[in-house]
């Protein structure tokens, strides 16, 4: 079919061919399909979906654009992470060391913010040396020395995947189930993992709002990582509030550094700890959850994360001594402060408008391509829950330039939600969704703080 013959076809409802998706994957690596018609193409996607086969034909596209990284000389097992994205999301900077420290090898491709989202890429970013951007024998290498690497997409690596997702971010079409999911998948699929750990984010500060997409969307990469073969899990998690109390790209780094410390927000540590725990039993090093968890813990409390996370950076070039000091990286200028208007209990945080203040400041991107600033980003300071009094410090925002500190400060006004002093903290919204709640799985959101909402395992019906 021509390129416009695609987009007629997807905006009607039609299913495509594996061959046409093929066909338009090399197309427009090649530049022979422009942005303006793959734009309308993902758009047709957004409204009018894919079924599980075009999801898989296209996961296998990307997954096949570049080269595929062999781990054959590498130990076992071979494990790989990912999350949908949130808003404070640095869970990987966090997990896979652990993962490292517990005897996984682990090559982790990420990609930079998408939307509100942050990316795990440009938090790397402000790390200064760091290596993000390496070629397959270099990644290989990468974990040869240290056990794992935490690398952006490369010239030789699922390159359509990419383009695409670069195209994405500018296009509104950040929230496509099937193309989260293969965008997802290609890289899992290229990157050699035999074990998947997936932390699918529910909620406002997420790309996904309720339990039914999440759902969908791990049902459908589950699906795809079982006929290749590979082992998964998928964890839905929580995102109506901020993940932490740091959002922005240095100042992200600085918490999971904090955490892998031993400190840190306990949201923080109690995800990480359950997404490693999942993943080591997924991998069949552990006998339980509940022991891979046991495991993570003791490998944070012992330092062994905190040093996984030095041999990697220092395998990349980067500055440990900057990376790893507690707030060892810098911010944008001296920071303003915004205060709360009146005293009462902060009834909500807004996770979405967190996420929005962020990019806004400098620290995600509103164009294609363009330039995000490291130390940008919000620092918050309270709670959903907390009584505070007037005049008292809510957050702390970082930006270059009056109009950007401006525009993030009218963006986060709308994201605490204050009741008066008569109502109480019992009032204030918890970060488990009041619907949706699930009767299996108890034990494991307690053990999570109420903060994972499902645990899904391959063999799951997409």
């Amino acid at each position: 079919m021509r390129m416009l013959d695609l987009i007629e076809h997807k905006k009607r409802g039609g299913e495509h061919a594996t061959a046409d998706i093929r066909a338009l994957v090399e197309g427009y690596q090649a530049g022979d399909v422009p942005d303006y018609q793959m734009a309308a193409w993902l758009m047709a996607v957004r409204w009018r979906g894919m079924s599980l086969a075009e999801t898989e034909a296209l996961t296998w596209a990307m997954a096949e654009s570049g080269e595929r990284l062999d781990l054959s000389g590498l130990p076992r097992p071979w494990v790989d992470k990912h999350s949908t994205g949130g808003v404070g999301d640095k869970l990987t900077l966090i997990v896979v060391p652990l993962l490292v420290a517990a005897g996984a090898t682990v090559i982790k491709l990420s990609g930079r913010g998408l939307g509100h989202t942050g990316g795990t890429v440009d938090k790397l970013g402000a790390i200064p040396g760091l290596r993000l951007f390496m070629e397959t024998a270099e990644l290989v290498e990468c974990a040869r020395r240290a056990g794992g690497c935490l690398a952006g997409h490369s010239s030789s690596l699922v390159p359509a995947d990419g383009l695409i997702y670069a195209l994405r971010d500018v296009t509104a079409t950040v929230d496509s189930l099937p193309l989260i999911a293969a965008s997802i998948m290609s890289k899992k699929l290229a990157s050699g993992a035999e074990t998947m750990v997936f932390d699918v984010k529910v909620g406002r500060g997420g790309l996904l709002r309720n339990l039914e997409e999440a759902r969908a969307l791990a049902r459908t990469m589950l699906a795809i990582a079982e006929r290749a073969g590979r082992r998964a899990v998928a964890l839905l998690t929580a995102m109506d509030q901020p993940l932490g109390m740091a959002v922005g790209n240095a100042l992200e780094v600085n918490e999971a550094v904090e955490v892998l410390r031993g400190g840190g927000p306990r949201d923080v540590r109690l995800l990480s700890v359950a997404l490693a725990g999942a993943a080591l039993w997924a991998a069949g090093a552990a006998d339980s959850t509940a022991g891979g968890e046991s495991e993570a813990a003791v490998l944070l409390d012992s330092g062994a994360g905190l040093r996984s996370f030095e041999g990697i950076i220092g395998a990349q070039g980067g500055d440990t001594a900057a990376a790893l000091q507690p707030g060892g990286l810098h911010l944008r200028g001296p920071g303003h402060k915004v205060s709360a208007p009146a005293a009462g209990v902060i009834m909500d945080i807004d996770a979405h408008a967190v996420g929005m203040a962020s990019v806004v400041l400098g620290a995600g991107r509103s164009r294609k391509g363009e330039d995000v600033d490291p130390g940008a980003g919000v620092q918050l300071h309270v709670r959903a829950g907390e009584r505070v009094a007037t005049g008292q410090p809510l957050a702390t925002i970082y930006a270059a330039g009056q109009s950007r500190l401006q525009a993030g400060m009218e963006r986060l006004a709308c994201a605490f939600v204050l009741a008066g002093d008569n109502t109480g903290p019992s009032a204030a919204p918890g970060a488990v969704p009041a619907k949706g709640a699930l009767s299996a799985g108890n034990a494991l959101r307690a053990r999570t703080g109420g903060l994972v909402l499902e645990r899904i395992e391959a063999g799951a019906s997409p």
